[in-house]
């Protein structure tokens, strides 16, 4: 896909919506259609689009893809809408920009300057679009693969009795930055935080923080209660490490098991049963496969596996209903393999399988992979070995 044919897109959205513009304000969207990411606001009409550089302006000119001729400087708002006001004078008076990440007291100062116009939430139909990469895209998620194996192979080297949590992690993020990992990472939802990722062990693997749903570890305090601890490592316990990586603004996502030492044979036969599931999961979906349907292939093989009780579970009765994500210029975005998303997967899909099964007698697994949706079949982009390693 060009990057016109980006916006090419959305402005067809625009007129299908009876919109009069779009006001795009956030730095992942702003950088999908532009080719920046230096505060900007991005107006996109029917038939034309400027993009309004906020700071930054001598770093964005040398950024961007779009018409340099359409690019100029400016911050205020009122001037913004003084210089396209003629433009969109003719159309509905209803302007599209991203409700789900604008506070109320920038939505305050765009009806100031936008005075006539309501404004009305742009982001499911940017998340539509940006659900399939194009190959441009690809390539930069190719290349945030091989940044978070390195981090594994940082694993493989640091892991040994007597550890911590958090020193291991260092070696895992110390290898993803060498890499090219930015050093961060994007999720679209206001006042996130986490540590660099999710790493836990032995019996911090049975604890899960209300920060994100998954094996989260317990983090050095209450104020980021997620992520590695001080605990050291000792011989027989499992390691599981989820830390993510960004590169050219493009997320790589992937979760390895380990054991310090041998592990248990119920710990490895549960493991085996996971990357069952995950494989069946990765031979069967099929484009125009609705993300709920996945998921219920996935619980309908554990059944069969005998693991329903240990599948997604977090002990207490607690279960996650959903077994991944779509990924791409934010790490976690739509689509999502759940038990209520009816969407459909389709081609050029980017999706992070995300599985676990917890059992109080044996410990906790885990097993993440990244799918790209493909008409003549799913490839696996993560590159690290799938098996339970014993280090």
């Amino acid at each position: 896909m060009k990057w016109e044919d980006r916006i090419n897109h959305l402005q067809k959205k625009l007129e299908e919506q009876d919109l009069a513009g779009a006001l795009i304000f956030y730095s992942r969207d702003v950088l999908y259609y532009t080719g920046t990411a230096q505060p900007s606001y991005l107006v996109i009409l029917p038939d034309d689009y400027r993009l309004f550089i906020r700071s930054g302006y001598a770093f964005a000119r040398d950024d961007i893809f779009v018409d340099k001729e359409k690019v100029e400087e400016e911050r205020h708002l009122d001037k913004i809408f003084n210089k396209i006001s003629d433009d969109i004078s003719k159309g509905p008076c209803r302007i599209g920009t991203e409700l789900d990440i604008l506070t109320v007291e920038q939505l305050g100062q765009f009806k100031k300057a936008f005075c006539d116009y309501d404004f009305v939430n742009i982001s499911p139909i940017i998340l539509e679009q940006r659900k399939t990469k194009d190959p441009s895209e690809i390539e930069k998620i190719r290349k945030a693969c091989e940044a978070i194996h390195r981090g594994h192979e940082a694993v493989l080297a640091a892991l040994k009795e007597g550890i911590t949590e958090l020193e291991l992690a260092a070696a895992v993020e110390n290898a993803h930055r060498l890499a090219g990992h930015e050093g961060i990472f994007f999720i679209r939802q206001p006042d996130f935080f986490m540590s660099r990722g999710p790493i836990s062990s032995g019996e911090n693997l049975f604890k899960t923080s209300g920060v994100v749903y998954t094996i989260t570890g317990v983090g050095l305090s209450p104020a980021v209660p997620a992520g590695p601890s001080r605990r050291r490592l000792s011989k027989g316990d499992l390691v599981v490490v989820d830390i993510p990586v960004n590169v050219e603004g493009y997320h790589a996502d992937q979760t390895r098991t380990y054991s310090l030492g041998k592990a248990n044979e119920n710990a490895i036969s549960m493991y085996v049963d996971l990357m069952t599931i995950a494989d069946h999961l990765i031979s069967s979906m099929r484009m125009g496969m609705k993300c709920s349907e996945i998921y219920g292939m996935a619980v309908e093989k554990a059944s069969a596996l005998g693991r329903k009780g240990q599948f997604q579970s977090f002990g207490g009765g607690r279960r996650s209903r959903l077994i991944g994500h779509g990924i791409g210029l934010e790490l976690n975005e739509p689509p999502i393999p759940s038990e209520y998303d009816q969407s459909p997967v389709e081609n050029g899909y980017v999706i992070a399988l995300d599985m676990h099964m917890l059992d109080k007698s044996v410990g906790v697994v885990k097993l993440e992979d990244m799918i790209l949706i493909k008409e003549e079949g799913n490839e696996i982009l993560t590159k690290s070995a799938r098996g339970l390693y014993e280090v």
